[in-house]
């Protein structure tokens, strides 16, 4: 008796942009899970008894979803985003709650000389965590603090002659540029701006010999993408997308590897 075929595990996706002339195949990153859904509409016709005398469907609709195990900006752009190219620049890098101390003879406190400051993101006191107010240069007051020459802190004096080392000190959380990575850069484009994609998937129950299982979705569309985060847990990006005919009327292909 052969065995059955039958699939296991979320298998290998990839995609890759239809819409432009060289795309360039990438893998979602690591798929969690997939899935498509395919429904129709159906009507049916009455006489005087409860059943239908007939029954007919109309329209199709195909949707489907994914949630991917790792990070990736070049699988987000294909999926969901379209946009002309993922930069390599300068990324941010985030400071959190480093400690500065100011003194009785100088109220400025400087986050770094060699680093780019990039943006400030607050400053609390170190004993009682309360936040202080950014205010204008020459503004500064108890509680109140300005930013010069980009990376300068300025607190009031009577924050600078307070606490038991003759000083105040203060937790500043600040970003600034740094090393080289990618940055998705999502834009406002018009509407009706739609990348479309193609999805490849495998995968493979090798019991008792390999019979791989393929679906080739012809078309599709990122419908929604989300992100979400949550305490002592990964963060899986998940993806839904909609499937639509091609100029062939293709709409996705499933591939067996024997006849059943």
């Amino acid at each position: 008796m052969s065995t059955p075929l039958a699939a296991f595990g979320p298998g290998i996706l990839i995609a890759q942009r239809t819409d432009i002339t060289i795309p360039s195949p990438i893998n979602i990153g690591f798929a969690q899970e997939f899935s498509i859904e395919v429904a129709g509409t159906t009507k049916s016709l009455y006489g005087q008894k409860q059943y239908p005398l007939v029954g007919a469907r109309g329209t199709m609709k195909a949707t489907g979803k994914f949630k991917a195990a790792t990070l990736s900006g070049l699988a987000w752009n294909v999926l969901m985003y379209g946009q002309a190219s993922l930069s390599t620049a300068s990324v941010l890098a985030w400071n959190v709650d480093s400690t500065f101390s100011s003194s009785t003879t100088s109220s400025a406190v400087s986050v770094g000389s060699s680093l780019t400051f990039e943006t400030d993101l607050g400053v609390r006191y170190s004993t009682t965590n309360l936040p202080l107010q950014r205010v204008s240069t020459g503004n500064e007051s108890s509680g109140k603090y300005s930013i010069t020459n980009t990376n300068t802190y300025n607190f009031s004096q009577v924050d600078s002659i307070t606490g038991a080392a003759g000083g105040t000190n203060f937790k500043i959380t600040y970003t600034a540029t740094t090393g080289t990575g990618q940055i998705l850069a999502v834009t406002n484009q018009l509407i009706g701006t739609t990348p479309t994609f193609q999805l490849d998937y495998y995968t493979n129950l090798n019991q008792p010999t390999s019979k791989p299982f393929i679906v080739r979705v012809f078309e599709c569309i990122g419908a929604k993408h989300m992100m979400q985060f949550k305490l002592e847990d990964f963060m899986i990006p998940e993806f839904d997308f909609d499937l639509f005919a091609t100029a062939a009327d293709q709409v996705f292909n499933c591939y067996y590897p024997e006849v059943s």
